[in-house]
Order: structure tokens, then C-alpha cells, then sequence
């Protein structure tokens, strides 16, 4: 099995588990403090920021890079910026900014304090709508490579 294919199941186990508690986590939405209160939200709410996490970092990781060494297009000093940037480049995804933004909401969501509280609810919410954005990035360079 190439190595991509391998990543691509592994993203695919993420993904079905992320839709399996998205319907629950989507009819609480907006997401607020009080959905914190109860342990079983937080348990859906966990799940999705950890698979999301998940997911993230191997198409930013594995799928882009190995992406760009099929179109031939990837120098092992690239950074990850340098990938993004030539991804947008060739139009295989709409914006590295866009995904680096991705990256900050998650990093926020994931980092619980006492006193940035409102700023993980705020993320959480965020990144909700930025999974859709996601998962049709991963679905599209997929489809392309």
C-alpha cells in the first residue's frame, strides 16, 4: 500500500467518526457555556476537536506533501507555509491563509484555560464551519492527485 493511501484511510476513519456525533454537536449550535455544563456535550464536543485535530494535521502533514511529490512539485526543505503556498499556487487549495487560520482556531480549542473560556467557545463554533471547508479541501486535492 502506497503511503497515501494509507493516510487517506486513516483520514477516512476520522471523518466517519466526526460525522457519526456532528448532527448531535450541530443542534446545540451556537455552542455556549452552558453546553460545557453537561458531560455528555463535552463528550461529543472532545471527540470532534480531537478527530478534527486529527484530521488536520495529517492532510497538512502527510496528504498535502505527498501531493505535491506526485505532481513532482515537493523539495524535502519545504515548510509547511512553502506547501501551502505552492498548493494555493496550483489551485489545489483555495487559500493557504485560510488553512493556517484553520490551524489557530484549532490550537485555541485545544488549549483550555480559566480565563480564555469564551475564546475556545468562540473557536469550537469556528471550527465547526471550518470542518466543512476541510473536508472538501481533503475531498478535492483526493480527487486530483
Amino acid at each position: 500500500m502506497k503511503a497515501i493511501e494509507y493516510f487517506i484511510k486513516e483520514i477516512d476513519i476520522h471523518i466517519k467518526r466526526i460525522e457519526a456525533v456532528l448532527p448531535e454537536i450541530n443542534s446545540w449550535l451556537p455552542l455556549t457555556k452552558d453546553a460545557f455544563e453537561d458531560m455528555e456535550k463535552v463528550k461529543s464536543i472532545d471527540s470532534f476537536i480531537y478527530r478534527y485535530s486529527k484530521v488536520q494535521d495529517k492532510i497538512g502533514n502527510k496528504i498535502f506533501p505527498e501531493s505535491l511529490k506526485a505532481l513532482q512539485e515537493y523539495s524535502d526543505n519545504m515548510s509547511l507555509r512553502d506547501v501551502l503556498n505552492r498548493l494555493e499556487k496550483l489551485e489545489l487549495i483555495p487559500s493557504a491563509d485560510e488553512w493556517i487560520a484553520f490551524r489557530e482556531l484549532r490550537n485555541i480549542a485545544t488549549h483550555e484555560y480559566p480565563d480564555n473560556e469564551e475564546d475556545v467557545i468562540d473557536a469550537i463554533n469556528s471550527l465547526l464551519t471550518a470542518y466543512i471547508k476541510v473536508k472538501k479541501i481533503y475531498t478535492d486535492i483526493i480527487d486530483q492527485i
